[in-house]
């Protein structure tokens, strides 16, 4: 299926591994060009190595640390220059900061202007120019904000969600369209700190209809969809890729 993709542009945060890396090579695969951050130049480096060997179109890569003050103004003005214009956004970078019920006030800080602040400020950067062409694409991979402990990146992407939704009302008139897409448990370095190979059986076997986690590029082939043409239709929601595992009770 041709997803209309070739010789559009886009940005992706948090390129150099996990999600944002699948991420990043699919949608040059598909002939975006991509301009892929990070704070990894190794990583980077590699990946422009990894996509030129799968016949994808060249990413430029810039490297950044999205924590900082001005990340969003940098890497906006980064990508202009490099692009010319910015179809697609894709707000990727984030870590779990799991808390104490007290926690303390440097990472409850850490956590909203990571996971949530700095992706406010770079789409508001790149949003002016997408308004102007009545087009553009806004994807928030955000994570499982549900929970029953505190994490305070968990609150950052649940007010991610809400933003998300907000931003669909309002853009929807200029041709721009905002979704999220929540990842379930997915085999990442991220994820593999905290399951040993028996626990993750285990898991899977109990929480998981599909029976196992989830790899990089089930994400990648939701978000390469939903930032393409052939979703013109969907905007304001949260695309769940879990295997199943979210459930409510009856």
């Amino acid at each position: 299926m041709d997803l209309y993709l070739k010789g559009k542009t886009a940005v992706v945060t948090g390129a150099s591994q996990g999600f944002g890396r699948a991420i990043t090579k699919e949608l040059a695969i598909e002939g975006v060009r991509v301009f892929a951050t990070a704070r990894n130049e190794a990583l980077l480096h590699s990946l422009k190595a990894e996509i030129a060997a799968a016949g994808g179109v060249e990413p430029v890569t810039f490297i950044q640390d999205f924590e900082a003050p001005e990340a969003p103004q940098q890497i906006a003005a980064a990508a202009l220059v490099a692009l010319g214009q910015v179809d697609i956004l894709v707000n990727n970078t984030g870590r779990s900061r799991p808390l104490d019920v007290i926690g303390a006030e440097e990472e409850w800080r850490a956590g909203m202007t990571l996971d949530f602040d700095r992706h406010r400020q770079l789409t508001q950067q790149l949003l002016p120019q997408m308004m102007e062409r009545k087009s553009g694409v806004v994807l928030n991979v955000i994570s499982s904000y549900e929970l029953r402990t505190i994490n305070a990146s968990a609150v950052a992407k649940g007010a991610i969600v809400v933003w998300s939704k907000q931003l669909a009302g309002e853009l929807g008139q200029y041709g721009i369209r905002v979704n999220c897409l929540q990842p379930g448990l997915i085999d990442t370095a991220n994820i593999r700190r905290f399951f040993t190979d028996e626990a993750r059986a285990a898991f899977a076997a109990r929480e998981i209809p599909l029976g196992d986690f989830g790899a990089a590029q089930d994400v990648a082939d939701m978000v390469t969809f939903l930032v393409s043409p052939r979703a013109k239709y969907i905007t304001g929601t949260v695309a769940v890729v879990d295997g199943g595992m979210r459930h409510h009770p009856f």
